[in-house]
């Protein structure tokens, strides 16, 4: 993706996200030089921050996600019995574009619909081998209440309602009758690791640096902090 795509992609982002009166932490409105100088280890630490993804396929408008991660322990927490345990995310799934199939070693996750369109969520469960399963069912709790789909089914959750994921839950989403504010409650999340998608593909963009950022990606800190 070009940085000036990117950059675009920002700043409507950030008008959609405050049309719903969530207000994002002030980091996210910093600029890279005054980031760069502020107190930023345990923001570069955490990976909070934007990302905007086509995963590295070039094709933002039909396959892509918009993500703000609010809040982020470590993963070296997950084995304590103290520490930050959980991670926040506020994210846009535009209509009809595609965040594509996969689930997660680690984390288990609240996907929430915000607001805006309708969520369409396809599911799959995991086989032994943690490869999908396309003949069985697959439960999943809908605000608390069990939901069996047949595989591949289609659950779509309307604005307010949301569903716990698993990681033997595949999923695939995308928003349907226009774009939807998305919110994640999760244990820590490790993009850098712990997404496993059916077909090869990158979980970041390559980027075109055509112009300057406007605000940093987390996948810019180990360049710029």
């Amino acid at each position: 993706m070009k940085r000036s795509r990117i950059n675009d992609i920002l700043r409507e982002s950030d008008a959609f996200i405050r049309s719903f009166g969530y207000a994002l932490p002030p980091f996210a409105h910093q600029s890279p030089e005054a980031l760069s100088a502020s107190d930023h280890a345990e923001i570069k630490a955490r990976r909070m921050g934007w990302d905007i993804t086509d995963y590295g396929a070039g094709r933002f408008d039909e396959m892509g996600l918009v993500l703000f991660t609010t809040r982020n322990g470590r993963t070296s927490d997950l084995g304590k019995t103290r520490g930050m345990l959980y991670a926040e995310k506020i994210m846009i799934s535009r209509e009809n574009q595609l965040s594509p199939m996969h689930r997660h070693d680690v984390k288990v996750e609240d996907i929430i619909n915000r607001g805006g369109g309708t969520l369409v969520i396809e599911l799959y469960q995991a086989d032994a081998a943690g490869e999908i399963d396309r003949l069985r069912d697959v439960t999943v709790q809908v605000d608390g209440t069990a939901r069996t789909l047949p595989a591949g089914g289609h659950l779509k959750l309307a604005p307010g309602e949301s569903v716990t994921l698993y990681p033997d839950n595949w999923h695939a989403f995308w928003g349907e009758g226009g774009n939807v504010l998305i919110g994640e409650v999760s244990t820590v999340n490790d993009d850098l690791t712990d997404n496993i998608f059916e077909h090869p593909i990158g979980r970041f963009s390559r980027i075109e640096e055509d112009t300057p950022p406007v605000h940093l990606l987390v996948s810019d800190y180990d360049r710029w902090l």
